[in-house]
């Protein structure tokens, strides 16, 4: 997750941890991009702003969303 590559098969992976980071954790923009490799804090937002966005208009990703999110705050 942390790795600097840009394949679609890592990003989007990525993109949906930062945003459960995001919604699980009282951390920080700034905190979750250092613990993502030292990524800024504006690639986070753009990550939390993107699954948002991709949750209202994709229902399979939204079913993925709250399965992880189920899983997670068991």
């Amino acid at each position: 997750m942390s790795s600097k590559r840009r394949a679609r098969a890592v990003v989007r992976p990525r993109q949906v941890a930062m945003y459960l980071a995001k919604v699980l954790t009282p951390r920080s923009y700034p905190e979750i991009g250092r613990k993502f490799g030292g990524r800024d804090h504006s690639t986070v937002i753009h990550a939390v702003r993107l699954i948002e966005e991709l949750r209202t208009r994709d229902a399979d990703m939204d079913g993925d969303v709250r399965s992880l999110l189920r899983q997670l705050e068991s």
